[in-house]
């Protein structure tokens, strides 16, 4: 059950976190709008009752239509239902999907998650090259305006030195894409800053980063002992988007507490 007093508190404070960019397209023509969110929710470490509403709060804020979730858990154990559920119910009106490596009825499941307003026409996922790094790619497809939008959320290996890992797992997750020329954009935790060679599919000329380079300090937090890096990130299809706003979200503390060990990432993009 959430407590009304900290969820109150962290509306509060919702809008003052993080730092608007933008709008950075304002010229471009108008067309249907998608606002996303990608957040690593750092499953169920530190105070999750009390960190839950804080979550609920930065989202909510941004109004998103679909959101990323990574490290997600559910855990019968501990008596934990599957989080990316309980911020469903807590937002109302979001679909769940969810995907994990662990087998459909594990007692312990943890993976990633989608939530969407949106009507959701296709799902699909994929374990993720190698398989000893336990990754995954969930995609769903959303109806927008009467156009059909692929939003794929992953979560990739976590070592600095690992990008050649990262490269496989991208090429991994783009092979499972259809290839019908649906607009496309994929986000979560990548756990390697735009310059990471292993992140070079998306940041060439196919995509744009919603949150272009050097706009934000970090979306990674630093009062959890990380070095400031921007590892967070939402990419869209050049071809088929144009950026308008982005910000970086529940970086503010509400009585000394964060959603996360990272922030969020929100941003609106058009389709052309």
């Amino acid at each position: 059950m959430i407590d009304r007093r900290i969820l109150l508190a962290g509306l509060a404070a919702a809008p003052m976190a993080g730092c608007a960019i933008g709008p950075v397209a304002a010229d471009a023509p108008a067309g249907p709008a998608l606002t996303l969110v990608s957040f690593n929710i750092w499953h169920n470490q530190g105070d999750w009752a009390s960190r839950l509403p804080l979550l609920v709060a930065a989202i909510r804020a941004a109004d998103p239509d679909v959101i990323g979730l990574q490290e997600v858990l559910e855990d019968a154990a501990v008596g934990l239902p599957n989080q990316a559920q309980t911020l469903a119910e807590a937002l109302g009106g979001y679909s769940v999907h969810f995907v994990s490596t662990d087998p459909d009825g594990a007692p312990r499941r943890y993976g990633n998650a989608i939530l969407s307003r949106l009507p959701v026409t296709e799902v699909d996922s994929r374990k993720l090259q190698p398989l000893d790094d336990y990754r995954t790619a969930l995609r769903v497809r959303v109806a927008l305006g009467g156009r059909s939008v692929d939003v794929v959320n992953t979560h990739l290996a976590w070592q600095e030195d690992a990008a050649a890992v990262r490269a496989r797992q991208i090429a991994d997750l783009v092979s499972m894409l259809p290839q019908d020329g649906t607009p496309l954009v994929v986000m979560g935790d990548f756990n390697a800053v735009q310059e990471d060679a292993g992140l070079a599919a998306l940041t060439g000329p196919r995509f744009f980063s919603a949150l272009p380079r050097g706009t934000a300090v970090t979306t990674l937090n630093p009062a959890r002992g990380h070095p400031p890096r921007v590892i967070d990130h939402i990419f869209a299809e050049t071809a088929h988007f144009w950026p308008v706003s982005a910000s970086v979200i529940g970086s503010q503390p509400v009585n000394g507490e964060y959603p996360s060990d990272h922030f969020g990432v929100a941003a609106t993009i058009t389709v052309r």
